[in-house]
C-alpha cells in the first residue's frame, strides 16, 4: 500500500505559476505509475498528468500540455506538478494517485491523496 499527501496548492492570478507535490509513504514508491487529476467544482474528476515509475515516460491531458510538467523523485518518494501559465479554468482540487501505469493512465488508480486547492484569478 501507499498514502500519499499533497500540498503546494493556493491562490494564483492568471499566468502564474505552482508546483504541487505529492509526497508518499511506503518503501515501494518507485514501483508505481503516479498521476495527477483534478476536479473543478460542479464537474467530474478529470486526469490531468502521469508518470511512470522510472519517469521515463510521461503522458498528459490536452487541457495542460505545454503548460504542465509532470515528475519524480525516487529517492524522496515524492512527484509533482509544475503548473505554468495558470488560466482560470484550472482552478479546481488537484489529486495525486498511484498503481500501475494502465489503470493511471485510465483513470482508475487504487491510491488516491486527499486533494489540495488551487484557486487561479483572473
Amino acid at each position: 500500500q501507499v498514502q500519499l499527501v499533497e500540498s503546494g496548492g493556493g491562490l494564483v492570478q492568471a499566468g502564474g505559476s505552482l508546483r504541487l507535490s505529492c509526497a508518499a509513504s511506503g518503501r515501494t514508491f518507485s514501483s508505481y505509475a503516479m498521476g495527477w487529476f483534478r476536479q473543478a467544482p460542479g464537474k467530474e474528476r478529470e486526469f490531468v498528468a502521469a508518470i511512470n515509475w522510472s519517469g521515463g515516460r510521461t503522458y498528459y491531458a490536452d487541457s495542460v500540455k505545454g503548460r504542465f510538467t509532470i515528475s519524480r523523485d525516487n529517492a524522496k518518494n515524492t512527484v509533482y506538478l509544475q503548473m505554468n501559465s495558470l488560466k482560470p479554468e484550472d482552478t479546481a482540487v488537484y489529486y495525486c494517485a498511484a498503481d500501475n501505469w494502465r489503470a493511471v493512465v485510465a483513470g482508475l488508480p487504487d491510491y488516491w491523496g486527499k486533494g489540495t486547492l488551487v484557486t487561479v484569478s483572473s
